[in-house]
C-alpha cells in the first residue's frame, strides 16, 4: 500500500508564501500524475494543481494561477506545492493525490492544514 504523507501547512499572513511537500512511500515514477487538492470548511475539495510525472506537463486551477508552482523530483519521491501570494481564501486543509499506472484508484494523503490570516 502506498503511502502519501503531506508537509509544510501552517499559518501565514495574507502576502506570504509556503511550500506544500508530499513524499511517497513508492518511486513517483509509478504514477500517472501527482496533485493538489484543497477542501475549505463547508465546500467541497477543489483540484488545485496536477503535473504529468513523465512529462512534467502541469495544470492549474484559474484560482491559483501565476501564483502557485507544482513540482516534483523523482530522486526524492516526492511532490511540492510552492505557494506565493496567499490569500484568506486559499485557507483549507491541502490533499495529495496519486493515480497510480496500475490502477484507476488514486491514492490520498492525510492532508495538511494551510492558514491565511487577513
Amino acid at each position: 500500500q502506498v503511502q502519501l504523507v503531506e508537509s509544510g501547512g501552517g499559518l501565514v499572513q495574507a502576502g506570504g508564501s509556503l511550500m506544500l511537500s508530499c513524499a511517497a512511500s513508492s518511486s513517483i515514477f509509478g504514477f500517472v500524475t501527482m496533485g493538489w487538492y484543497r477542501q475549505a470548511p463547508g465546500k467541497q475539495r477543489e483540484l488545485v494543481a496536477t503535473v504529468r510525472i513523465s512529462t512534467g506537463t502541469r495544470r492549474y486551477a484559474d484560482s491559483v494561477m501565476g501564483r502557485f508552482t507544482i513540482s516534483r523530483d523523482g530522486a526524492k519521491n516526492t511532490m511540492f506545492l510552492q505557494m506565493n501570494t496567499l490569500k484568506p481564501e486559499d485557507t483549507a486543509v491541502y490533499y495529495c493525490n496519486a493515480l497510480p499506472s496500475s490502477s484507476s484508484n488514486p491514492y490520498w494523503g492525510q492532508g495538511t492544514q494551510v492558514t491565511v490570516s487577513s
